[in-house]
């Protein structure tokens, strides 16, 4: 199998056509003006997947409120996907409405780092998050063993839509920050005019600060 390079947070997604349970699609091109989540999982008719694609499917609505799509993905083919979200909306009483990728060449897996050599032929459980301009921005790898929590890519794709939207960063947990609540961080400032700026708008009650290096601020 051809190998490439690992992606890293900030590459482009690579220009790929792939067969979805929603048929042909050229990623990131048919996402163009809007974020993605590509996520992998090892196999069809499997329990956590299928636990996985149940909590996809319920927040797909809160994902798509932020201009998010949904995308999953695997090794399977696409007759094995279209009877498994039929399974699950039949038994689980939830409906898939979000496109599968139906890798069953490895292509995109091998591409993307989804086949772990020690796992035999499945996908480990991946998840990239691309932005608008089809930007890989976060990427995470789980072992097939342990589902994911779907609350926190949620909040990784706020966070980050966050940030660039007001230049600032988010503290751990954010919006739920012990010492800052939902408050974001501004970057620490890099001269000693910009500390001085810093202290003028803590004075003028525009921010806050523990030191001039750790400031916040509340979003109107």
């Amino acid at each position: 199998m051809e190998e490439f390079k690992m992606p890293l947070i900030g590459d482009k997604f690579p220009e790929v056509e792939v067969n979805t349970t929603h048929g042909v699609k050229k990623l990131p091109g048919d996402y163009a003006g809007k974020w993605f989540v590509l996520f992998s999982h090892p196999g069809d008719f499997t329990p956590v997947c299928t636990t996985e694609f149940i909590e996809f499917a319920r927040r797909h609505e809160d994902f798509k409120a932020v201009n998010t799509e949904l995308i999953g993905h695997s090794v399977d083919q696409v007759f094995s996907h279209i009877k498994w979200v039929q399974w699950i909306k039949e038994n689980m009483n939830m409906e898939i409405k979000f496109p599968v990728i139906a890798d069953e060449l490895g292509r995109l897996g091998n591409r993307l780092g989804m086949l772990h050599p020690g796992k035999g032929t499945n996908t480990v459980r991946a998840v990239f998050i691309v932005d608008a301009e089809g930007y890989l921005r976060t990427i995470f790898y789980y072992p097939q063993e342990i589902g994911r929590n779907m609350d926190e890519i949620l909040r990784a794709v706020k966070a980050i839509q966050t940030s660039d939207a007001n230049k600032v960063a988010t503290p751990a947990n954010w919006p739920n920050n012990e010492v800052l609540g939902d408050s974001v961080i501004i970057p620490p400032a890099s001269s000693e005019q910009l500390v001085e700026q810093r202290l003028k708008q803590k004075e003028a009650g525009e921010i806050e600060c523990f030191d001039w290096w750790f400031c916040h601020k509340k979003l109107k």
